[in-house]
């Protein structure tokens, strides 16, 4: 790392856990590259004809080679074979054994971490450490086979002389139990303008509903639309449509017994297939919506969109699409509280600029106000946020994302007018931190990234990827980033 004389290592280096994996359905077939439909059927005939001795057998031999690597792990070969077995003539007995071992042939181990360890951003929990120190949450996006990414989180403490300490990952990591979310009406509408549908049917399905509404409400009003196909344009299109979206809001659960390191938020919407990426998380401190919100990118391989998790406790998350032109592309980044009584973030929809937009839901973001344009050599090619905005007394404490000649990732900062926070009035002129000697190494060469930083006192505590490989710490006095800022006004 290359850093400016305010930035101190932190002499933390997390790097990917192989051992961190977690059970997931696998169908046979379907992770092969080509032509050709799932060889799910004939597994199935395969398992079904074994005699009991062999199940047995199999049986004993999984247990006693992964019953110390998960809990629950027969739980989870039963819930895999509940869906394999949709291809089973009903009328065909199953044993139980065999009904264990069909859920093992359609069960695999995913290492979170396989390829890399990155992009964390960090919060803190209102519990003090040992020490009287600051605990804290660090989130984590694990990249696994296939470029797959995932959520995971971290604990740790700094002390009050301000010693950063990170916990080991837990050992059993888990990923929680999805179920059917609550939709918000004001996402619905937008969604559907951007797929071209926001017209007369979906006004007749969305009218009748409240704000808020769950899945069951959502299917009587699309039942009621098809019920009136007859006298209506596309109505299976809009249908199709509601129902796609619907699928964008779930909520996760992990069980009190499952420590908050091993907790992996795993994607389940369609939205979110190929991952959920950099998760930006940050406590909402004035008490107007849920404690911790993040917004994270999600991939379905050809798109991406912005989403919203929320959670009080960190075992219990809601998840759902967010919408509105400034809430495209990536890196959206919210205000830890209202500002004039409306929810702020910073936002890069047009790809190379930093923004400003605001929302009075925290779901649906519209226009932005550029603030800040590439202007230095190392952001030439564009600009970015790397996480949630600080509060100081002299101002709202942004660090930022440069890139700039052979794609290098610099961080700098910016600082925003508390009450007039579309005004720039601070600029570092250099980077704080650039990627130097073995940290211009990984899975992405030249990067050092951030999604979140936190302040304990006058201590500026930055987690950060190095090549999107690895994760250091570094730390920074506020008052000497803010000392060392020029003053600015932008855009200019």
């Amino acid at each position: 790392m290359s850093a400016s004389p305010l930035m101190t290592d932190a002499d933390v280096d997390l790097r990917p856990d192989l051992r961190r994996v977690i059970l997931r359905f696998f169908v046979p077939g379907r992770e092969d590259v080509g032509p050709g439909d799932s060889r799910a059927g004939n597994v199935i005939d395969r398992v079904l004809a074994l005699s009991a001795e062999d199940v047995d057998a199999e049986l004993d031999s999984l247990r006693a080679r992964f019953g110390d690597r998960h809990d629950h792990l027969d739980d989870s070969f039963a819930r895999h074979a509940d869906l394999a077995t949709m291809r089973v003539d009903p009328t065909v007995e199953i044993s139980r054994q065999h009904h264990l071992l069909l859920g093992a042939a359609f069960t695999h181990e995913y290492a979170t971490e396989g390829a890399a360890l990155c992009n964390p951003s960090i919060v803190a929990l209102p519990d003090r450490s040992p020490d009287g120190g600051t605990r804290f949450v660090l989130s984590t996006r694990g990249i696994g086979e296939g470029h797959r990414s995932s959520i995971g989180f971290r604990l740790g403490s700094i002390s009050p002389s301000g010693v950063v300490t990170v916990e080991p990952p837990g050992a059993r990591p888990c990923a929680g139990i999805a179920a059917p979310g609550i939709h918000h009406r004001s996402v619905v509408h937008r969604r559907l303008q951007e797929a071209d549908d926001d017209h007369d049917n979906a006004a007749y399905v969305l009218d009748a509903l409240p704000e808020r509404f769950d899945d069951r409400q959502l299917a009587h009003g699309i039942e009621m639309l098809e019920d009136d196909a007859a006298t209506r344009r596309r109505a299976s299109m809009t249908a199709a449509h509601l129902r796609r979206i619907a699928l964008g809001s779930y909520r996760v659960d992990f069980p009190d017994d499952v420590a908050l390191a091993d907790r992996v938020l795993w994607p389940h919407a369609p939205d979110e297939r190929y991952g959920m990426e950099d998760a930006r998380f940050v406590e909402i401190t004035d008490g107007s919506g849920p404690r911790y919100c993040a917004t994270y990118t999600a991939f379905n391989g050809a798109d991406i969109h912005q989403y919203l998790l929320t959670t009080e406790d960190f075992r219990s998350f809601a998840v759902g699409p967010m919408a509105g032109s400034a809430a495209r592309g990536k890196g959206l980044a919210l205000f830890p509280r209202r500002v004039g009584g409306r929810y702020l973030a910073l936002s890069r929809a047009d790809r190379e600029t930093n923004a400003l937009a605001v929302s009075d839901d925290l779901r649906c973001w519209d226009d932005a106000t550029p603030l800040q344009l590439p202007s230095r050599p190392w952001e030439v090619l564009q600009l970015g946020n790397c996480g949630s905005p600080i509060e100081t007394e002299l101002g709202w404490l942004v660090l930022t994302h440069g890139v700039g000649a052979m794609r290098t990732y610099s961080i700098g900062a910016i600082l925003l007018d508390l009450d007039e926070p579309h005004r720039v009035i601070g600029a570092t002129a250099q980077p704080l931190l650039t990627p130097h000697g073995d940290r211009q190494d990984g899975y992405v060469p030249n990067v050092v990234y951030t999604c979140g930083a936190l302040a304990h006192g006058d201590l500026l505590v930055v987690p950060y990827a190095v090549g999107d490989q690895r994760i250091a710490l570094a730390s920074a006095s506020i008052a000497g980033i803010l000392d060392s800022m020029e003053s600015r006004m932008e855009p200019r």
